[in-house]
């Protein structure tokens, strides 16, 4: 038997290295005579604006009818995982926020949750309850994105425009808060980095007053839009049963009529105490699709109405200051740092806070030995972090269970017999962010 088709191997000082090569393509395009065979096949991608990244799509078609659809992912691949085994606990956060590029707040959520649970602490009511607003900006701002660019992949350019204008308004919140607009490292083991000050509160509020009107609007450039509900209606079905066993989740899986949220079913951060419905829709279509996400959005503005219900004074980092790193963040003129009052103490009156200051920073805390997996609803579905600890100061092992690559898989079963434009709606549905793909 020919080893052509497969990767070779070979044994180094290091261990096994594997050489993978472009074979794939040459061994779908073999038998194809270009005289006597309509059969073609193309690749989409990975360089094409309507694959939500650098997604490659190897598609055999018959006219324009596709006949086999298979996914070649990697081309983001960053390493992180691996990464964070050379940093410390802390600094894990930093890397897990650069996954999903659209849902920052949610990696570092599940990350730290993760340890936490590893060091056996629990966060403050206020932490919790900034995380919890946090992650709902966070999964409007990721549905915004999605009803843009798949919006204007189906023709409906304003739409593009309306979803990135209100996206840059939580952008602007998040900058208030964390001092980034993306990848934040805001949530951090023990709680968050710094607290939420006035001038953001007022910004929430304000955005609460006036996105209900804006997901009416898109409503009613969307909804009875011919041109949308043809090319949504009935496209790329996927019903319940195919999403169970492909392991989709989110709001696709919602789309076909489970109501499965992570957020009812196993709650963490307090959301078993908010008032909120699981919106579903039993078509499983890619229209279904698009009204479960509009109802998520107004679901998150609930939510997020609640979180600023409870905004109590309080503690934003546990007490334990064997944990707690950085210590004593604020917002001052010059940007984001230690406060001045918690520099002249470690500088100027006690050694030993300066000996310890230095230590956790660099060297960072231990965590006991063990591993967990702590799942959370992202705006993709379920998004675990599995962590593992030898009861160092850095991760034995980080891997995250990325619902944008396990959702990919059920492209060929929604694509295969469908029309090529077909592949554009019901990729696009599945909302596949490639940074938190190949991580």
């Amino acid at each position: 038997m020919s080893n052509a088709g497969y990767a070779q191997e070979r044994e180094t000082t290091e261990g096994k290295v594997f050489t993978v090569t472009g074979g794939d393509w040459d061994s779908i395009v073999s038998g194809v005579d270009p005289l006597h065979d309509e059969r073609i096949v193309v690749n989409m991608g990975p360089q094409h604006p309507s694959t939500h990244g650098v997604l490659r799509l190897v598609l055999e078609m018959e006219g324009e009818t596709v006949t086999e659809a298979r996914l070649v992912v990697g081309y983001l691949h960053t390493g992180i995982e691996k990464n964070m085994e050379y940093r410390t606990w802390t600094q894990g956060s930093t890397f897990v926020t650069r996954m999903d590029y659209l849902a920052p707040i949610f990696n570092e959520t599940a990350y730290s949750l993760a340890v936490e649970k590893l060091l056996g602490i629990e966060v403050t009511e206020r932490a919790n309850t900034i995380r919890v607003l946090m992650m709902e900006l966070n999964r409007i701002s990721s549905h915004l994105v999605w009803l843009a660019t798949t919006g204007m992949e189906l023709g409906a350019l304003s739409m593009m425009i309306y979803g990135f204008r209100e996206r840059e308004f939580i952008l602007d919140i998040f900058e208030m808060i964390t001092g980034l607009r993306m990848n934040m490292a805001y949530v951090r083991p023990g709680g968050v980095a710094q607290d939420v000050p006035d001038i953001a509160i007022a910004k929430i509020r304000e955005f609460l007053d006036f996105m209900p009107k804006r997901i009416k609007e898109y409503e009613d450039l969307l909804s009875g839009q011919p041109i949308w509900t043809a090319r949504t209606k009935g496209v790329a079905v996927l019903d319940v049963t195919g999403c169970v066993a492909l392991g989709v989740t989110g709001p696709v899986l919602r789309s076909s009529g489970l109501a499965w949220d992570l957020r009812k079913t196993m709650p963490y951060c307090g959301y078993e105490t908010y008032d909120f419905d699981v919106p579903t829709q039993p078509e499983g279509d890619v229209f279904a699709r698009y009204l479960v996400r509009i109802a998520e959005m107004r679901e998150s503005l609930k939510i997020v109405e609640q979180a600023m219900d409870r905004l109590k004074p309080g503690p934003i980092m546990v007490e334990d200051r064997k944990i707690a790193w950085p210590a004593q963040l604020a917002l001052g003129n010059d940007g984001l740092g230690n406060s001045l009052e918690h520099v002249a103490h470690i500088m100027g009156q006690s050694m030993e806070s300066l000996i310890h200051h230095f230590k956790l920073v660099t060297e960072g805390f231990r965590v006991p030995a063990g591993q967990v997996y702590v799942p959370i609803e992202g705006p993709r579905g379920e998004l675990g972090a599995h962590v593992i600890s030898d009861g160092g100061t850095r991760p034995f092992r980080v891997h995250m269970r990325e619902p944008s690559f396990v959702n990919l898989q059920a492209i060929p079963a929604m694509a295969e017999g469908g029309l090529l434009a077909d592949v554009i709606a019901g990729g696009a549905s599945l909302d596949p962010v490639m940074g938190g793909c190949d991580r």
